[in-house]
């Protein structure tokens, strides 16, 4: 007999600002994770990451993607993930995490104590600390560069 798996869809954002990308030291998980959170009933994943960015780091956010442009009626596209992943976060509990790159274009960084214990930006080095999870370095590293390429750093 299988056994049954709970599958939970989230969205997850690597907010980048000036070569460093803001990560959230998680209370239950301990751990340097960025922001994000599960996606609610009649929310979209472009729903959710504006909620819990505004929620988790303070910041209103834009997401950087590239999406088609598409001119018909009752269709809407939504910016597409920069990847997917799916994560074991208990035995029988998954997350599909749908993982965007995003900016700060408004807002002000505020702690979400009952949540996290401490944010921090991590620019390219920080991120090679031992405390940083392999998916949390590479993904983090991506972020930068692709903000970095956009900006003409």
């Amino acid at each position: 007999m299988v056994a049954a798996v709970d599958r939970h869809f989230t969205s997850t954002g690597f907010l980048v600002r000036n070569g460093k990308v803001l990560l959230v030291n998680h209370r239950k998980l301990r751990m340097w994770l960025p922001f994000g959170g599960h996606i609610e009933p009649n929310e979209d994943p472009v729903e959710a990451l504006h909620r819990e960015a505004l929620e988790e780091t303070g910041f209103e956010i834009e997401i950087v993607a590239e999406q088609p442009e598409i001119d018909q009626r009752g269709v809407h596209v939504l910016p597409a993930p920069e990847t997917i992943l799916l994560e074991d976060i208990e035995p029988g509990h998954v997350h599909i995490d749908l993982i965007y790159f995003v900016r700060p274009v408004g807002g002000a960084q505020r702690l979400a104590s009952s949540e996290h214990s401490e944010m921090r930006w991590f620019d390219r080095e920080a991120l090679c600390h031992p405390s940083i999870t392999d998916d949390v370095r590479l993904l983090g590293t991506q972020a930068i560069d692709r903000m970095e390429s956009l900006n003409g750093a």
